[in-house]
């Protein structure tokens, strides 16, 4: 037995393969990296700057997001189970509530209309309801799978959506 298989009271077992942590680090790292890049453009003026970029809703949605990102990714690669896990994973759900329901607001690029992308706005609050009711019960190994789901689909899948042409990333990251 290798010592990730092993569980002791200090010492709990990593619970995704190295193949799902690498990919999680890559996709998560990557966007994180992109937003980074992309905000540090905007602050210094060094993109061209969009009307829509100074809508309160945008802000509260880039404020829920950009923190979720990194803090997701965290989350999901350190050990589990502890106080800081699950500290940590309720900031992360509250983050993501508030980027959903921000989401609900930003529906310019299509003239007031919901686009696709605000399929994600119940994928997202359902699969943490469904999330945190698993961990409560005890179904941890569902808890994790949602929980992964949610930050490949609610941040990655649909955060890559905001570096399009036009939207305020990717304005901002490719000018």
């Amino acid at each position: 037995m290798t010592s990730l298989s092993i569980a002791t009271p200090n010492r709990r077992p990593l619970d995704s393969s190295p193949a799902a942590r690498a990919a999680i680090l890559l996709a998560g790292g990557t966007l994180s990296l992109m937003a980074a890049v992309a905000m540090a453009r905007g602050a210094l003026g060094l993109s061209p700057t969009l009307a829509r970029a100074h809508d309160v809703a945008v802000w509260i949605h880039l404020g829920s997001v950009l923190p979720a990102l990194p803090l997701g990714l965290y989350v999901l690669l350190a050990r589990k189970g502890d106080a800081r896990h699950r500290m940590l994973g309720k900031l992360w759900a509250v983050l993501m509530v508030v980027a959903a329901l921000s989401a609900l607001a930003l529906r310019d690029l299509n003239h007031g209309q919901f686009s696709f992308i605000h399929i994600f706005v119940p994928v997202t609050l359902i699969g943490l309801w469904r999330a945190i009711a698993a961990a409560r019960a005890g179904r941890i190994d569902t808890h994790r799978k949602v929980m992964v789901s949610l930050y490949l689909t609610g941040l990655i899948g649909a955060g890559s959506f905001a570096f399009l042409p036009g939207r305020v990333m990717g304005t901002w990251l490719f000018g």
